[in-house]
């Protein structure tokens, strides 16, 4: 279907699709399966950084591959003292003629028992030199040790473990951008708009379950979908998905114009990532005694949707993101 390269350009074998493209193709996913939407969107995440800001001999040598999903991603930029502060990296490279050296650790790689590549963020200048000294390599995943795999509380289908390299020799022709400016250039992708997507598609799901649920379930010799106290509380779900949806791709349509869009992806992210945690414990509850079991999906959407209030940086970060945008624009 296209799916693996829907926002690649079509000279490299993509779809050439736009980023609200991405947020219904997301959030189909994960109505289905989350962990599904995860891979899909790292992947999708390290072929735009080498889109957006690799050499053309490394677009035309990964892209078409990566849209065809024969080589997959991961990203490596996590780290254990390098959470929502992502300066504190302690991975290093270091220039050794027409090679690199790296060696550290990244933690939470999602994809990486598939992966070929892993887009390993590093330092490579001096730590007063911040933001500015991170760079980003393609590192073969066979470089890396797999130190731990974590039991987590939900998207089990995918592991993303703490890995890590020693002494790994580079290629400089496997750096992606300039030296110094990777994580600085982050901030301009905007791929991250799957996070709230991923919880509409959760949140849509637990509903729909909802909705069959109460229609066929009868309590007191009529459907539970008749009681007025559980239509309501059907209704404000309905509300809250509604909204999460509209400011998702709200945020999706200003990316793919061009516009500045710090403040509707902080609002989308915040705001449907919450909404989807109360939509689907409400769904669990409205299930009753066989929601808290396996039976149902409505435990895993729990599960699952608990995630994306870290995912993609907690929403405390986000909410100083936001306040930040609306106090600056008062003062510009």
């Amino acid at each position: 279907m296209g799916v693996t390269g829907l926002t690649l350009p079509e000279e490299y074998g993509g779809e050439d699709g736009s980023l609200v493209d991405l947020v219904f193709a997301i959030e189909e996913l994960s109505a289905a399966m989350m962990p599904v939407a995860s891979t899909l969107a790292l992947h999708l995440g390290v072929a735009t950084v080498i889109e957006q800001f690799g050499t053309e001999a490394q677009r035309e040598e990964f892209l078409p591959s990566m849209a065809a999903y024969e080589t997959v991603g991961a990203l490596g930029l996590s780290e254990e003292n390098a959470g929502s502060d992502k300066t504190g990296i302690e991975t290093v490279a270091e220039r050794d003629g027409d090679e690199w050296l790296l060696s550290g650790h990244k933690r939470w790689v999602t994809n990486f028992f598939d992966a070929d590549y892993v887009l390993t963020y590093a330092k490579t200048g001096l730590n007063s030199e911040a933001p500015n000294n991170i760079s980003a390599f393609l590192v073969p995943a066979e470089e890396f040790q797999v130190d731990h795999v974590w039991d987590t509380l939900g998207a089990r289908s995918v592991k993303s473990p703490k890995v890590s390299l020693a002494d790994a020799r580079v290629p400089d022709d496997r750096r992606i951008g300039e030296v110094g400016e990777a994580y600085v250039r982050r901030g301009q992708l905007n791929t991250g708009v799957n996070v709230p997507a991923r919880a509409v598609g959760l949140a849509r799901a637990a509903l729909e379950d909802v909705i069959e649920y109460t229609s066929d379930r009868e309590q007191f010799d009529r459907p539970l979908a008749d009681f007025q106290g559980l239509r309501w509380q059907v209704a404000d779900m309905v509300k809250s998905l509604d909204a999460a949806r509209l400011l998702t791709l709200r945020a999706a349509d200003a990316a793919d114009r061009g516009n500045d869009t710090t403040r509707e992806f902080a609002v989308a992210k915040i705001y449907a990532t919450e909404k989807a945690v109360d939509v689907t414990n409400d769904a669990l509850q409205l299930h009753g005694g066989i929601g808290f079991t396996a039976a149902q999906d409505v435990e895993r959407y729990l599960r699952d949707a608990r995630l994306l209030t870290i995912a993609g940086g907690p929403n405390a970060v986000h909410r100083d993101t936001l306040a930040d945008a609306v106090f600056s624009r008062r003062v510009s």
